[in-house]
């Protein structure tokens, strides 16, 4: 646990698409400044740094390391660069916030833990889904026993088409990294991150085995259903994966949207959007099956915008600084997610069950650059 500051002097690493959705709950929090912006694109950096307020404008990260009066670096460049760049910043003495994945391999991931640990310092994985409104809720509600205790957990993510102002101004070219062999997988390396976090997050159990088959569509898309069984014989699992190019839908963001249904002994829980706004339905959706008094609460008094798990994932981490305490996710829990994912491909690709917690390494799925077949490394 490191030691608690009174200000947090904020240093960004990174500019591309996802910066602005990352950092809007920095700027908003009263006691977090961000000074300083770092990107080897100087017009991004510089143009970041202007709508930021940032006084520093970086073309390397190790002259942002040098600057004393930086407490803390968000870390959002692309994965295959984060052990680097985590690994340095720690060394410079700075608290870490990285973007998920933690790193491309569980080995990585448990090194820059260790390092962290060591350090005093904080490190922690950015996971806006934990601090999605919706999902809070949900998984309040589950901890608190309204729908008794849980024998199923269902998620499914749909990715289709949208028309949405924030995706048509993407940059193509913050993506041509997730394509080739500095990545180890595709989607659901990339996104599926989120969705394999809730699904030991909700429930707050570990996942031991993972039976799994991945398909893949316009090659980064891969469509998937795996079931999960948890420490608990109780409670399974499933995860649903589906790309329809041909179907559009409501969204601020991207051409997404995600559903979670909680069942329990004795009721059921639906969070019923995420990244978009597919469905006419309230964002949480509890049901209680009581004798002789069964019926359907629906919660709409709840902020359903995605980006504002972003702003309170930012808020969350400036809060954890200020008061010394832990923030999430831990390492530990993102070297489990890691796992998770990883496993899902060794399962679909050998065609048995497969132990989340025996993944050391990394995967990469058949038929992704660089990858053997029989895929695991």
């Amino acid at each position: 646990m490191s030691a608690a500051i009174e200000r947090v002097r904020l240093g960004v690493v990174g500019a591309g698409n996802i910066a602005d959705m990352n950092v809007a709950g920095y700027l908003e929090h009263p006691l977090c400044d961000v000074v300083a912006v770092c990107d080897v694109d100087e017009g991004a950096a510089t143009a970041a740094a202007a709508r930021w307020g940032a006084r520093s404008v970086y073309t390397d990260l190790p002259r942002l390391l040098e600057d004393p009066e930086i407490d803390a670096v968000e870390i959002l460049t692309p994965t295959h660069l984060h052990y680097e760049h985590v690994l340095d910043t720690l060394n410079a003495g700075k608290h870490v916030s990285v973007q998920k994945p933690v790193t491309n391999s569980v080995s990585e991931a448990r090194k820059l833990g260790e390092l962290a640990s060591d350090l005093g310092l904080t490190l922690r994985i950015s996971e806006c889904f934990v601090h999605y409104p919706p999902l809070e809720l949900a998984k309040k509600l589950v901890s608190e026993g309204a729908i008794g205790s849980p024998t199923g957990i269902r998620i499914k993510t749909v990715v289709g088409q949208t028309d949405s102002e924030f995706q048509a101004n993407l940059k193509p070219e913050g993506y041509g990294w997730r394509l080739d062999t500095r990545s180890p997988g595709g989607h659901l390396f990339d996104d599926m991150v989120h969705k394999f976090a809730m699904a030991a997050w909700l429930v707050d159990q570990d996942i031991k085995s993972v039976q799994a088959v991945v398909r893949r569509r316009d090659f980064f898309f891969e469509p998937c259903v795996a079931l999960f069984e948890y420490e608990d014989p109780q409670l399974l699992g499933v995860m649903d994966v589906q790309y329809a190019p041909r179907m559009w839908m409501r969204s601020g963001y991207y051409g997404a949207d995600e559903f979670f249904e909680i069942q329990g002994d004795e009721g059921m829980i639906w969070v019923t959007r995420a990244t978009g706004e597919m469905l006419d339905l309230a964002p949480v959706m509890l049901y209680r099956g009581e004798q002789g008094s069964c019926g359907t609460t629906e919660i709409r008094d709840v902020d359903a915008d995605w980006g504002t798990g972003f702003k309170r994932s930012s808020a969350h981490f400036v809060d954890s600084l200020l008061e010394g305490k832990p923030a999430a996710m831990t390492v530990d829990q993102a070297v489990k997610v890691l796992q998770l994912c990883f496993a899902v491909y060794q399962s679909a690709d050998q065609r048995v069950p497969v132990d989340p917690a025996s993944i050391t390494g990394f995967v990469v799925p058949s038929g992704w650059p660089g990858g053997p077949e029989p895929s695991v490394l």
